[in-house]
């Protein structure tokens, strides 16, 4: 069985959609953080002020490689804004694993 990680970075007002999407989905196993950041429009001006780090939830999931599409339609769809979408909506990206280890049994996941 092949693994990958998904890792998603969007609005904060987004992320209980996102994660109850996710459940909803079958996918409930989560990781969550707060970061900031900025994407190619270089963050926000507002009058006289420039934000150049702007909040955002970035979440972690480990799934198998056959539920790569289904995860990321269920994150696309759920942390769009609107229908269309806008700039600042977030990232999605998905790596291999190339290993995986439960800590309190020391066992391979893989």
């Amino acid at each position: 069985m092949t693994m990958c990680m998904v890792r998603a970075i969007v609005r904060p007002e987004k992320i209980d959609a996102v994660l109850a999407a996710l459940m909803y989905a079958g996918f409930p196993s989560v990781t969550k953080m707060d970061v900031y950041g900025r994407g190619k429009q270089r963050g926000v001006k507002v009058g006289d002020i420039h934000y150049d780090e702007l909040p955002k939830e970035l979440l972690f999931t480990v799934i198998d490689d056959k539920d790569k599409d289904l995860v990321l339609d269920t994150i696309m769809k759920s942390a769009r804004s609107g229908s269309k979408g806008s700039f600042g909506d977030g990232k999605v990206f998905i790596s291999p694993i190339l290993e995986a280890y439960t800590v309190s049994s020391g066992k391979a996941e893989l």
